[in-house]
């Protein structure tokens, strides 16, 4: 079935950890611009590659969607994103992988498109070390899982010792980000590390798109011999992408814990529609110093991607007022101004921002539900060593 996409407001599903606040919210003016996206024109080919992403959803989820409870259970989460509970949205595995099943594939679909576009700033990121020299080591009280399915012992050890490899921190990430960064995995010959770092209880339902992305579809017995010699999995071999999962607040994570994560080489780290939640439930306080304690303990030439909703605004108390300020402007004042970062650790640069892209869905698509389109602001930075006096 041909799944219409919409791009009304209130088709817009309910976003993983942000909410869009009014545009008329007194703040620094943010001077939005309207880039519009091209996604609902595709090649042929690349309708073919975000299929093949819906379809590692569905088949992940076949059981969910075939469940008498799933509609019931759908509209429990949307009450609970509609009421800002997190807590109970976000609490259980059954509710969980309803969500992931309902909104992540969408997110995953689009997520896959920036980290396409931001290809060429990766590319000084990929580094020729094996997984095994990227282990971050983790404290015993940080929970935490860590997927690597069967594979043949010979070609493991070829893969660990012979490809490069780009490292990812996801903060607040979890299913959508798994399948886009397996996604840009699958046109390359590099190894992925990925880590998503979120404080829902993730690890299940990462661990399923994880086998999902890295074992080849389920084919009927009646497939063709045709469509069974090419059946492969997204990612082969399933060495190339290495995904640990752990439940942790990043507000709540000091400089050791926080530096053993980043690790000692350049990395990618996304805040996929995360920061604007940081600073609205966090607070404005909070979330500023922990980025400010990430300018000081991130290596040098690592990437900062974050992407959330175009207008998100966030509300703080200067005297006996509150006035709301738009993210962008929140992240630029934090990180552009070198005197108000500390005085060891990076400096940053801004290399892309869009105020508001639109991502389009093609009609030829297909999914069990229905997927609508999203619009989105985008800023991607870059850690520079700190000049010396």
């Amino acid at each position: 079935m041909v799944k219409k996409s919409s791009g009304s407001k209130s088709s817009k599903p309910p976003p993983r950890t942000s909410t869009s606040a009014s545009k008329s919210a007194e703040g620094p003016a943010s001077g939005a611009t309207e880039q519009q996206s091209a996604a609902a024109i595709l090649s042929p080919e690349e309708i073919k590659a975000q299929q093949k992403l819906l379809n590692i959803f569905n088949d992940t989820f076949r059981e969910i969607f075939s469940d008498d409870e799933f509609d019931t259970t759908l509209q429990k989460v949307k009450q609970a994103l509609f009421n800002r509970d997190f807590e109970t949205a976000f609490g259980n595995e059954q509710f969980l992988e309803v969500y992931a099943a309902r909104w992540s594939p969408g997110r995953a679909l689009c997520y896959s498109r920036v980290m396409s576009q931001i290809r060429d700033e990766l590319g000084p990121l990929i580094l020729a070390t094996s997984v095994a020299d990227s282990d971050v080591p983790f404290e015993d009280e940080v929970e935490m899982g860590r997927f690597s399915p069967t594979v043949d012992l010979e070609e493991d050890e070829r893969v660990s010792k012979s490809s490069d490899t780009l490292r990812m921190l996801a903060i607040g990430g979890g299913a959508a980000e798994i399948v886009a960064f397996g996604d840009y995995l699958r046109a390359s010959s590099i190894v992925g590390d990925l880590t998503l770092l979120d404080t829902g209880p993730w690890a299940e339902v990462v661990q399923k798109l994880h086998i999902g992305l890295t074992t080849p579809p389920f084919l009927s017995k009646y497939a063709s011999a045709a469509v069974k010699a090419t059946n492969a999995a997204l990612v082969e071999p399933a060495t190339r992408l290495r995904s640990t999962f752990v439940q942790q607040d990043v507000l709540q994570l000091d400089s050791a814990r926080l530096s053993k994560l980043l690790g000692q080489t350049p990395l990618l780290i996304t805040m996929l529609f995360t920061l604007n939640e940081l600073y609205t439930s966090g607070g404005i306080k909070l979330t500023t110093a922990f980025l400010r304690n990430l300018s000081t303990i991130i290596p040098a030439g690592s990437l900062l991607l974050v992407v959330d909703s175009p207008g998100s605004y966030s509300e703080a108390a200067v005297g006996k007022e509150a006035k709301k300020y738009p993210m962008q402007w929140l992240l630029d004042h934090t990180l552009l101004q070198a005197d108000k970062l500390p005085p060891e650790g990076c400096e940053w640069e801004k290399l892309q921002s869009h105020d508001s892209v639109w991502f389009r869905l093609s009609d030829e698509l297909r999914y069990p539900i229905d997927l609508q389109d999203m619009r989105y602001q985008m800023h991607l930075y870059r850690t520079t060593s700190r000049p010396s006096n």
